[in-house]
């Protein structure tokens, strides 16, 4: 099949290095809000408030390697904004932190948290003392885990099972723990991640074998990360669905470029890997796709309520 893609982008694509992409949502540490002031949405919002609470890496923290720095451009920004729509009384506790993996969100070291040892410690410091309250809760973890398994130019195979390995280990204990401390109230949801090594398409045959060679990599990674939310009951932002991480098949026209398979054109369109940047977190138009993944499964999995 053969389609043309309408891109955001005016100019011509630059080409990747071959090792491009060598970690995947790494940026640097940041402090994030206090679990405590609402994050970047202020305060308590008086005693009569509900939260949203928002838990993960450099995806939820908002960074975009334009400025350096995490914003306000996240999906959880744009979430935010959207359910605040039906509850005015809604606050967001912004709890991401960039460079999160699955074992520093249990046991601390990459971000500082006010009263708290980790991000998932303040997380569920925040549940129990909010108990009833907190209306929803989204994670996004796990990427940070195999984000070193890229070296040369090529896949590390070994690399991504151990890591995937860990996150088996480790994704359970924080969403039965964030179950625990938050009760049946919320809606918990967490997220499948879309494929940032498909850029490495755009530097010639060898970076499209591996692109290639990617796809059933992030495939397991996908398939890991699904059965573990859904197994302790958190619905699942289908995000490489939503970014056609699969879809090899569909060609498209990139300005720039020429003809690229779907998949590659969408994270050339909805992240900075193939700006001057080089850089694999999405860009605000990649972030708006995320937030719609989540508030579709948060409402599937509310009955379509």
């Amino acid at each position: 099949m053969s389609a043309t893609l309408r891109s955001p982008w005016r100019s011509a694509v630059r080409l990747l290095a071959a090792a491009a992409s060598a970690v995947v949502l790494t940026a640097g540490a940041t402090a994030p809000a206090s679990a405590h002031d609402g994050g970047r949405h202020g305060g308590h919002g008086g005693d009569r408030a509900t939260y949203y609470v928002s838990l993960g890496d450099s995806l939820a923290a908002g960074y975009q390697p334009d400025v350096h720095r995490d914003t306000d451009v996240s999906y959880t920004d744009r979430l935010y904004e959207r359910l605040k729509k039906d509850d005015p009384r809604l606050v967001h506790v912004r709890l991401g932190c960039s460079g999160e993996t699955t074992t520093s969100m249990i046991v601390g070291g990459r971000c500082s948290y006010p009263g708290a040892s980790s991000q998932l410690d303040a997380a569920t410091r925040f549940l129990s003392e909010h108990r009833g309250r907190v209306r929803f809760l989204t994670v996004d973890i796990g990427a940070n885990d195999i984000g070193g398994c890229l070296a040369g130019g090529a896949i590390d195979t070994a690399c991504v099972s151990g890591g995937l390995d860990t996150v088996a280990r480790n994704l359970p204990r924080i969403t039965l723990g964030l179950r625990a401390a938050g009760g049946g109230a919320p809606r918990y949801a967490g997220m499948s991640y879309y494929n940032p090594y498909l850029a490495l398409w755009l530097t010639g045959a060898a970076g499209q074998a591996t692109a290639r060679q990617s796809g059933p990599l992030q495939d397991r990674l996908t398939s890991l990360l699904t059965s573990e939310y859904r197994g302790t009951g958190f619905a699942v932002a289908a995000v490489g669905q939503a970014f056609s991480s699969g879809d090899f098949a569909t060609t498209v026209q990139l300005p720039g470029v020429g003809g690229v398979p779907l998949n590659v054109a969408r994270i050339c369109q909805w992240t900075w890997e193939c700006t001057p940047y080089r850089d694999i977190h999405a860009n605000p138009l990649g972030h708006q796709v995320i937030a719609d993944a989540f508030a579709a499964a948060l409402h599937r999995h509310h009955g379509g309520r």
